[in-house]
């Protein structure tokens, strides 16, 4: 159950929403869970620098999550991308066939949403 979920119960809202509202309600919900995992990496980026010289990387990841008591999927998806962004200099970037570096949205395809006709723009 996401975070949204559990602060906001079904039965907190008796009106159903519609089917744009809804949409809109999932993907702000995205965003919102999107910045407080990004919020984490940094934290426990930035704990993993504090402790350098007391545990190793993987222990300080592991006491961020325990000491905040990150419930899990969150905790594993926290800890996988710390270690990601601690891999970025320890494994060599990607090069296209070509020889080219793969970097930034080169990497991941563009993702589109279709509109809908009667939905505000930006």
């Amino acid at each position: 159950m996401s975070l949204l979920g559990r602060l906001f119960p079904d039965t907190l809202f008796p009106r159903k929403l519609s089917d744009a509202a809804e949409r809109r309600l999932r993907l702000a919900q995205a965003r919102a869970e999107e910045a407080v995992l990004e919020t984490h990496v940094r934290n426990a980026l930035l704990y993993v620098d504090t402790l350098a010289g007391e545990l190793p990387f993987d222990r300080a990841i592991e006491t961020y999550i325990r000491m905040l008591s990150i419930p899990e999927p969150l905790a594993s998806t926290v800890a996988t991308r710390t270690l990601v962004v601690l891999g970025e200099d320890v494994v060599p970037e990607r090069t296209t066939s070509l020889g080219g570096q793969m970097v930034g949205d080169d990497v991941l395809p563009m993702v589109r949403i279709a509109a809908d006709s009667g939905s505000r723009r930006r």
